[in-house]
């Protein structure tokens, strides 16, 4: 079977935009990635159901979130953009319920929700900018908000890098925000992502300033979380630098995964069957340096890790029963790689 995926990718050195390879799953095997989308900037990418490409954008001075349509079996063509003067977002996801884009904007420290018009383009909805007390790390030097995406319960979670928060907010049918919630995390964790449990009740927190997952306990009646373990990412004898960077769970829930940039590893954990507790069972090399992303396929037979500095994309085989992985291919060009996306 071939599997396409959307490679989200810097454009500072050598890449033009947003790529796309094929993973063929008979063969363990990835192909030559190809331009489909020129693009200033597209550092992180997500599909609609209708097909549309929504991606992180700049243009000119300014930046956002752009939308492009179809215009081939081979390539997409830019729909519209909505930017604003400064950094672009770093994260979008789509409401297939309501319609709506999300977006995360680290620099700004703004949380965005944008309309999708009936042709696929995008309007601005709402935004939010957070002006909670920041950490005490030197990367917290104001809000930085890292993710946007939705509950189970359809409300919009978004992770806040810099006032070490979660926040909650509830979403109404036109996209304006209301906040929930908030969780706060211990000082100097740096929330960047998330994933939930298949049980929908629980939620795994990667800390990117202290390489460490938070297990969060869910409440679907208010939109609060609260820790029940937090464990690190890292060996207890390394001590240079590394920053959290992506975590993913596998469908049945029994196995969770998380990337270090600096350590240059995946970091594989056993999940207990209530979801509560995790163990971490491997720790293996992405064979590049800087993975800022990864995800697993239709199957959950196979993980893609993208290297950023060394332009590499790593091909894992997953046993299902043990969770573990075998890297299998390594030194697959893709320039500036930083969001693996399987369509």
């Amino acid at each position: 079977m071939l599997e396409k995926i959307l490679l989200g990718t810097y454009t500072r050195r050598v890449s033009k935009g947003i790529h796309e390879i094929v993973l063929d799953t008979e063969k363990g095997e990835l192909s030559t990635a190809e331009l489909v989308a020129e693009a200033k900037g597209p550092t992180y990418v997500t599909l609609s159901n209708a097909g549309n490409l929504y991606s992180v954008i700049e243009v000119g001075e300014e930046g956002g979130a752009g939308a492009f349509k179809p215009k081939d079996e081979q390539a997409f063509e830019l729909l519209n953009a909505v930017t604003e003067q400064g950094a672009p977002h770093c994260y979008v996801a789509v409401d297939e319920d309501r319609q709506l884009m999300y977006g995360a904007n680290y620099h700004r420290g703004m949380v965005y929700s944008h309309r999708i018009l009936k042709d696929g383009s995008l309007e601005l909805a709402d935004k939010i900018t957070h002006d909670e007390a920041t950490g005490p790390h030197e990367n917290q030097n104001n809000a930085h908000v890292h993710y946007t995406d939705l509950t189970p319960d359809n409300r919009l979670v978004v992770c806040d890098l810099g006032t070490d928060r979660v926040y909650t907010y509830d979403v109404a049918a036109d996209g304006k925000l209301t906040e929930a919630a908030q969780y706060v995390a211990e000082p100097g964790t740096g929330p960047r992502h998330l994933v939930f449990h298949p049980n929908e009740k629980l939620a795994y927190m990667f800390g990117e300033l202290d390489n460490t997952v938070t297990v969060l306990a869910y409440d679907a009646a208010t939109g609060t979380f609260s820790q029940k373990q937090k464990v690190s990412t890292l060996p207890e004898d390394f001590t240079e630098f590394s920053g959290g960077a992506a975590i993913r769970i596998s469908k049945d829930g029994r196995f969770l995964y998380a990337s270090n940039r600096g350590h240059n590893s995946l970091a594989v954990y056993a999940v207990t069957e209530d979801g509560n507790h995790i163990e971490l069972i491997q720790l293996i090399s992405t064979e590049g340096d800087f993975p800022r992303d990864f995800d697993l396929n239709a199957t959950d037979e196979y993980i893609v890790a993208a290297n950023q500095n060394t332009d590499n994309l790593t091909l894992y085989r997953r046993d299902k029963e043990t969770g573990l992985l075998t890297m299998i291919q390594k030194d697959v060009y893709a320039p500036e790689c930083v969001c693996v996306y399987f369509k």
